[in-house]
């Protein structure tokens, strides 16, 4: 039997959008000639990060797919606060356009609403009354094996209010806090504080998708393979031009999310240009093989609403939407991997 594929996962954050990504991981996980060395993950990302990894070294080896898919139901059953999501798969064939759930919850009174509070009001204004209501899913997870020496290595990445700087949490680091501030959206929760395990001072975090989403450069360690697999859930292009406000403010959100990967996807490629030319070896610098998976067809139908309310039909319809791409991207990409780079680093930037 031939060798696992090893790779490494960097996956987006997007809030309810990260159901694609789980879809992705459920289809990997079902290939046992696909090897998950590393994961980086941001908000949703980070979220399912730490359900890959608990789900994978609950048998004590790094190897439990079983567990791996059955925490990650479990996080996102959780999300959309039902029990199982399976119900919804009956008539989610016969729910509206995924264009027109989208549009209806952009017009809902109740998002206009939300979104007007948001842009007046502060997380910090409801007092005694604020929670944060990622805290109830996120504690769930068990950090004993969250945080495991062995299995994929994890790294969860948040923003630092004070310094603008990524802080990207690994090992005995990742805690809920460290999770909850890897997704914590400014204008909706208030910003995690927390004392730095690092350095020991306390400090206030934003969501880690400012200033990386999700950040590539942990993924460069020496013991882990070349090929990093970006998950991307934020389209890169759209062909229309916005015109209304919700539209401009999703492809704001879209732009700004998408800036961090984008400058670090730029320098990957100007050193495989070094590399190419003699400049560099590849033993000074790491010779970075990038593929993406991805479903910008169906995520330009979406919009920052549908990222907010985790409707039981868009995220039954994303998952099936994961699962179709990694497929795809499997029976076209299979060969390539540990081998070469899938994604077109120069036409990206010409």
């Amino acid at each position: 039997m031939a060798k696992p594929k090893r790779i490494n996962l960097a996956l987006q954050g997007g809030g309810a959008h990260g159901a694609f990504t789980w879809g992705v991981l459920d289809r990997l996980l079902d290939d046992e000639g696909i090897e998950i060395a590393g994961i980086s993950g941001t908000s949703a990302g980070a979220l399912n990060g730490a359900a890959l990894k608990s789900g994978l070294v609950a048998d004590g080896k790094g190897q439990d797919r079983d567990a791996a898919r059955a925490n990650l139901d479990a996080l996102w059953h959780s999300v959309a606060g039902v029990h199982d999501l399976r119900l919804t798969s009956w008539f989610a064939q016969f729910a509206p356009q995924n264009e027109l759930i989208s549009q209806a919850f952009q017009a809902s009174p109740m998002v206009a609403w939300a979104d007007m509070a948001s842009r007046v009001l502060s997380p910090y204004a409801y007092g005694p009354f604020y929670m944060n209501p990622l805290h109830s899913v996120v504690e769930k997870f068990d950090f004993d094996q969250v945080c495991a020496d062995i299995g994929p290595r994890l790294y969860v990445s948040a923003t630092n209010v004070r310094t603008g700087k990524i802080r990207v949490f690994d090992g005995a680091e990742i805690s809920t806090e460290a999770i909850l501030a890897s997704a914590c959206l400014p204008t909706v929760f208030q910003a995690v504080e927390m004392k730095d395990p690092k350095t020991g001072k306390d400090e206030a975090f934003w969501d880690g998708g400012y200033s990386g989403n999700p950040a590539l450069f942990p993924l460069f360690e020496p013991t882990l393979p070349a090929d990093v697999v970006v998950v991307n859930i934020n389209p890169l292009f759209r062909p229309d031009v916005p015109q209304n406000a919700a539209d401009i403010q999703n492809r704001i959100n879209e732009i700004s999310f998408n800036s961090s990967l984008l400058r670090e996807l730029r320098a990957i490629n100007f050193v495989k240009r070094l590399i190419s030319v003699g400049k560099l070896t590849s033993g000074q610098m790491r010779d970075v093989l990038v593929h993406m998976i991805s479903d910008d067809v169906l995520m330009r139908d979406l919009s920052t609403a549908t990222k907010l309310v985790p409707s039981t039909v868009m995220l039954h319809r994303l998952k099936a939407a994961g699962r179709a791409a990694a497929g795809a991207f499997l029976d076209s990409h299979r060969d390539d991997l540990n081998t070469r780079g899938t994604v077109d680093l120069e036409e990206m930037f010409s």
